[in-house]
């Protein structure tokens, strides 16, 4: 199992090193007025500090660099107040000028090193933390808890994890009591997927702080990868704790997905999104929940936001492509899935997913190029041997789809549609026992299907299994009412079964649901026109194309709506308000 994501926790509060007097450093000859002020500016911001009154201190240390600049006690000061202050980048210039002006000044080093890995810099804090650490052995005292700590995470931050976690643990030595950096000493720990020591110290952290709700978050996370009960009262304990905490709302509803509880996790993601709506990895992680569920369409705006924002993310542009084939939008999908594929070209799902893609399009020696591909990749994959299969039908080629439908049909005996595509090619090569096994097999596996029975009763009807047969074609037009074709094969089937009367009904029957067919096609044709005709601003043909569809299929809602459409531009509103709910009442009754 890969790494969980346990968030690293925000670098604490740089701390103000303490200061030597300033007059201390002062020329032994008698100090000039502006030394005296200096001296005095010192002490005061000194004074301001320890009440924690940044402003004035920082007024002051700001006065004192003015008046001395030389001098690194008043910049090493001025730093250490600014970065407390949030205003890192300035602070570090003075911290940086101060051990420019003395090296050997440790507070300023101490400051300095703080400020570097708050800021992000932890290359640049490590020598400044190296010499600290060295000096306080030399002199026989261990560094602060907060300090080693801050000295571990630049180290995690250089992707040096062994050296982190054992400075780490010399800051719980010395603070034993701190549940944070029980948690921090555990995240390291599952960073390195020691999971063991990762869940003593998150369980140390929620014993001493069981309100602390990263540490149960960072417990249920080691203890859902080592597969232990109770993890997930873990999760939810976390996510009870902070439900405003974006980044636990995010893990806990990753969890929740991870193990199959798409719709428990939909409402946590979606509060994370809301939560830091400039949060890509929230919105992505929300759009897959979205797509497992089938809501295709809202996935996809927040896939494209995610394939924005990291235009190389090979699985990213793969779970956009495919939901954009989900969503019928092959030739959408189509350029983002062959990035996927030239920046992963050994990823069988990009592959397979492109030639998704391809079949939608009818491209299909496209297709069948990249299913091969990724079949070389994963030669057992049940679902490319299908695909494969389903384009080579696509294709007229038969000789080569049976094989690879074969091979799905026994690496998932579970699928019923492999066995359904090679009932039907066994039927067209005259193979009608084999046809009827497989269509057997697939229709126990999904008896819902009427083109199936649809197809049974045909083979049965070939193997001259009459009764079979009718059993077939009968549950094929329960399923599938309108479908003409069932009609005449049942009609076919009654008739050598010596029944005239019944086949005769089954043939008039199919004529009636085909002139239905043939009406409904004639009044879309001429609803499509009269749509074009409103758009050109021509309302009379458009009407007159309205009614004329209607005169074919007076049930065809869409024409019902385009007339009231009409009818309104001409100011005839009771006329057009009746239309319209004819046409949304309809639309409400179609299956």
């Amino acid at each position: 199992m890969s790494s969980l994501p346990i968030p690293s926790r925000l670098a604490a509060g740089v701390l103000l090193a303490a200061f030597p007097v300033l007059s201390v450093a002062l020329h032994a000859q008698e100090p000039s007025p502006k030394l005296r002020q200096a001296d005095a500016d010192y002490r005061a911001g000194t004074a301001a500090l320890s009440r924690n009154d940044l402003k004035t201190a920082l007024a002051d240390f700001q006065s004192v660099v003015q008046l001395v600049p030389e001098m690194e006690e008043g910049h090493s000061a001025l730093g250490a107040v600014l970065v407390r202050m949030g205003r890192t980048s300035e602070g570090i210039s003075e911290l940086e000028k101060a051990l420019a002006r003395k090296r050997a000044d440790n507070a300023a080093q101490l400051n300095l090193a703080l400020a570097y890995q708050q800021f992000g810099e932890a290359a640049k804090a490590l020598p400044l933390f190296a010499k600290l650490d060295a000096a306080s052995r030399i002199e026989k005292h261990a560094l602060p808890p907060s300090v080693l700590a801050s000295y571990a995470r630049a180290l995690a931050a250089t992707k040096q994890p062994q050296a982190a976690t054992a400075k780490m643990k010399q800051a719980v030595a010395g603070d034993e009591r701190n549940a944070e950096l029980h948690d921090e000493l555990g995240s390291l720990h599952a960073q390195q997927q020691q999971w063991a020591e990762a869940a003593r110290e998150f369980s140390a952290a929620t014993a001493l702080k069981p309100d602390l709700a990263l540490a149960h978050l960072h417990l249920g996370l080691a203890m859902q990868a080592q597969q232990e009960p109770g993890a997930q009262d873990e999760l939810t304990k976390a996510y009870q704790l902070a439900p405003r905490d974006a980044t636990i709302a995010l893990q806990f509803g990753e969890a929740l997905a991870r193990d199959g509880r798409d719709e428990q996790a939909l409402p946590v993601l979606q509060a994370a999104s809301e939560l830091d709506a400039a949060s890509t990895a929230a919105a992505y992680q929300l759009a897959l929940v979205l797509q497992r569920l089938n809501r295709v369409q809202d996935a996809i705006p927040l896939l494209q936001r995610a394939a924005d924002a990291d235009p190389h993310n090979a699985e990213v542009l793969t779970n956009l492509g495919m939901a954009l084939c989900l969503a019928q939008k092959a030739k959408d999908a189509a350029p983002i899935l062959q990035r996927a594929v030239a920046l992963t070209p050994e990823d069988a799902t990009a592959r397979q997913d492109l030639a998704v893609a391809y079949i939608q399009l009818s491209q299909f020696d496209d297709a069948i190029v990249q299913l091969r591909a990724a079949l070389k990749l994963a030669p057992d994959a049940q679902q490319l041997h299908y695909n494969l299969g389903f384009a080579l039908k696509s294709q007229d080629d038969a000789a080569d789809a049976i094989p690879e439908l074969e091979a799905a049909e026994r690496l998932d005996p579970s699928a019923p549609e492999a066995p359904y595509l090679l009932g039907v090619l066994y039927m067209q090569a005259g193979r009608y026992a084999d046809a009827s096994r497989e269509l057997n097999v697939s229709l126990k596996l999904r008896p819902e299907n009427g083109d199936g029975w649809a197809t049974l009763g045909s083979v049965y009807s070939k193997l001259e299994q009459l009764p079979e047969a009718v059993t077939a074609l009968r549950e094929a037009i329960r399923q599938s009412p309108a479908q003409p074709d069932p009609h005449l094969t049942l009609a076919a089937v009654l008739a050598k079964q010596n029944q005239p009367a019944e086949a005769a009904a089954e043939r008039k029957t199919a004529a009636a649901l085909m002139r239905t067919h043939m009406n409904r096609q004639r009044a879309e044709v001429a609803t499509n026109s009269a749509r074009s005709a409103l758009a050109g601003g021509k309302v009379d043909d458009a009407i007159a194309q309205f009614k004329e569809a209607l005169s074919y299929d007076a049930d065809y809602a869409e024409a019902h709506l385009g007339l009231a459409d009409a009818l309104a531009r001409q100011g005839k509103t009771a006329e057009a308000a009746s239309e319209r709910a004819r046409g949304e009442a309809l639309q409400h009754d179609s299956p």
